[in-house]
């Protein structure tokens, strides 16, 4: 059986991701840094296995990985925000989103690559976000990690392809999960406004993506990046 492991596993995105692999036969390792309940829960109810860590630890993700053994689906989901002006958002806000949006990316991938290289063969899958495309006023430090993200996708990409290793990216846009949902109804209308398909994105066309590129439907792509925004960036 494969094994993948999604971080940030009990977010609306990540728990979607988490019950679609495990759909397709995968063992799902279920990341969490906080929920431990909701972990459990989600792992319980799709075979998989809940696991502990914060991602932007470096010696807590190899000691995790080192347990798992070789992870043939890596998806780097764990990710953090904080809305406000650039100029008003702590040092410590803006050094705990890169730590957690990006470095911790690069921090799962650094652990699961000897044994994918070894291997030779495996998937990573970092989900970014439209704002990492084209940048979002009040959410800069997100954005650059975002952006970052895509960045680092398309240079491990190349790197990494020789040893069989495939590497891409999906870019959600506005997905209706909890975290949006603090937005008033007048705002949400006038967000949608702005998406040509005139809906929100639900968690699940993000986990279609994330099943499409680990798939070997998608054998041939490598490097990219697969915007899932309903048309709000083109």
């Amino acid at each position: 059986m494969k094994k993948a492991l999604v971080t940030g596993g009990t977010g609306g995105i990540g728990e979607a991701i988490c019950r679609q692999l495990a759909n397709e036969g995968y063992k799902v390792y279920v990341n969490y840094a906080h929920s431990k309940d909701k972990a459990e829960k989600i792992a319980s109810e799709t075979g998989g296995i809940a696991v502990c860590f914060d991602v932007s630890d470096k010696k807590a993700v190899l000691s995790y990985i080192s347990e798992i053994g070789c992870i043939d689906l890596l998806v780097n989901n764990a990710g953090v925000s904080k809305i406000g002006v650039f100029t008003d958002i702590s040092g410590f806000d803006s050094d705990n989103i890169l730590d957690i949006n990006l470095r911790g990316a690069m921090n799962c991938a650094r652990a699961v690559l000897p044994e994918m290289i070894r291997q030779k063969s495996g998937n990573i899958i970092n989900i970014s976000s439209m704002w990492g495309q084209c940048g979002a006023s009040c959410e800069v430090d997100y954005s650059a990690s975002k952006a970052g993200l895509i960045g680092f996708t398309k240079a491990l990409a190349k790197e990494v392809a020789p040893s069989g290793i495939r590497v891409n990216c999906v870019a959600p846009g506005f997905i209706m999960t909890e975290m949006n949902r603090c937005f008033s109804e007048e705002d949400l209308e006038l967000i949608k406004e702005d998406i040509p398909l005139g809906v929100f994105g639900e968690p699940h066309h993000i986990a279609d993506a994330v099943s499409f590129l680990a798939s070997e439907r998608a054998e041939y792509i490598t490097g990219q990046t697969l915007a899932v925004n309903g048309g709000m960036v083109i």
